[in-house]
């Protein structure tokens, strides 16, 4: 085969290219230490560092929000510790408020440090976190949750949702819970309307009736949503009717034994009322379900700052008669249990909070040990092997020197300089 000075030349300068072309890829490699310079050096494992990668984003995002987690249900943890706080120095209020010997300059000054107490609730109830949105608000976390009205009610403008955040791959973290559920969701115990009949003879009066039984309430049906206690013909017993007059199926019937207070107590679905005074035969008093008596106010539930309202205003505006010390008691003792109820609803919400943050806990271990075992995959695929590099590196300069020495030489050869 003739082979052409030009093609010569071509050859040699290909070679020389080529090789300078490894070295300066290889040289590329150690410098850089990854083994994989382009796409086209190992398409697969490109591919499969590209899914890493993208992992790896995802990971720093679950992290990211496992700490937004952490730091909403902090907040809303030590919120709740202070609503505690504040409800144990309320009922204590409300126990030292039934004193008898408490003048109405006593109750007063007890009323004041409520109304405080009562400002105090509100504030919390509208707490931020720290991204600024509203803890309690549901889904509403721009708006504010709680509204003082101006007659000084309160209105819940939030929702019953809870915001939730993903804090790994399948894994969905609630970070705040619904002011509605929290504080205005509370069982209210006088959720039922009492009455003395305007016929009666005697002058007993019947107290404002407390659910004591909640099980028994929502299991026993009222007759026609109301019941009359009807005192017996010898004034030392009565018997429960519905609506019409008519004896329930099975009978009620008891004996009236006045307590230690000289008054007497009566129980019947899970309600228990007291009749106060002297009863005469044929007496009536009726027991109405709350929830169908509107006119009443009475309602299944109460929120917290409706309950701190209620006591402030008896205390604020109760006298020394009898009958304001008989009404004060019925409104310490249903105050007392709703307290109880509400603390026990803000209790069981703390209780899933710690075990949110339990999880939180759990998943950031899980997630580092992932993204450990993502870094370590990624560098199996992609970093240099330098011992092995650093041989390449040696053998291709070798290679490239003796390329050029022998281009150097071979280019030289021509039949013209046998001319002389």
């Amino acid at each position: 085969m003739r082979i052409s000075t030009i093609q010569q030349f071509n050859h040699g300068v290909k070679g020389i290219t080529d090789n300078y072309a490894n070295v300066t890829r290889t040289q590329e490699q150690v410098s850089s230490g990854t083994r994989i310079l382009t796409p086209a050096d190992d398409p697969v494992a490109s591919v499969r560092l590209l899914q890493l990668d993208q992992e790896s984003n995802k990971l720093e995002q679950y992290k990211a929000n496992l700490s937004a987690a952490t730091n909403s249900l902090t907040s809303e943890e030590a919120s709740l510790n202070s609503v505690n706080n504040i409800l144990q120095r309320i009922r204590e209020i409300a126990v030292s408020s039934g004193n008898g010997a408490m003048s109405k300059q006593d109750r007063q000054a007890l009323a004041a440090e409520l109304s405080e107490r009562e400002d105090e609730l509100y504030n919390v109830f509208n707490s931020r976190n720290a991204r600024g949105e509203y803890l309690f608000g549901g889904f509403q976390g721009n708006a504010q949750p709680f509204v003082r009205n101006p007659d000084g009610t309160y209105t819940y403008q939030g929702d019953e949702g809870q915001r939730s955040i993903q804090i790994a791959s399948s894994k969905l973290m609630a970070i705040n819970d619904s002011g509605k559920n929290l504080f205005v969701d509370i069982d209210n115990v006088n959720r039922v309307a009492t009455a003395a009949d305007s016929g009666n003879t005697g002058d007993a009066r019947i107290s404002l009736g407390v659910v004591e039984n909640k099980t028994a309430y929502d299991n026993t049906f009222f007759p026609q949503e109301r019941v009359s206690i009807v005192i017996g013909a010898d004034a030392q017993s009565y018997e429960i009717v519905d609506a019409n007059g008519d004896a329930l199926v099975p009978a009620v019937t008891g004996a009236l034994t006045a307590n230690d207070r000289n008054s007497y107590e009566i129980r019947y679905a899970g309600v228990a009322v007291k009749l106060d005074g002297t009863v005469q035969a044929g007496d009536s008093f009726t027991i109405e379900r709350g929830d169908v008596s509107a006119e009443q106010g009475k309602r299944e539930t109460r929120s917290i700052l409706e309950s701190v309202a209620f006591l402030r205003q008896n205390l604020e505006s109760g006298g020394d008669t009898t009958e304001d010390k008989l009404q004060r008691r019925d409104v310490i003792a249903i105050s007392l249990e709703n307290l109880d109820n509400a603390m026990n609803k803000v209790l069981g919400v703390q209780t899933t909070i710690g075990a949110r943050m339990n999880v939180i806990e759990s998943t950031e271990n899980e997630n580092a040990e992932v993204s450990q075992i993502n870094q370590s995959v990624q560098s199996s695929l992609k970093d240099l092997d330098y011992a092995e590099a650093l041989s390449r590196l040696s053998l291709q300069t070798v290679v490239l020197q003796a390329a050029q020495q022998s281009f150097v030489k071979v280019s030289g050869l021509s039949l013209f300089n046998l001319i002389r």
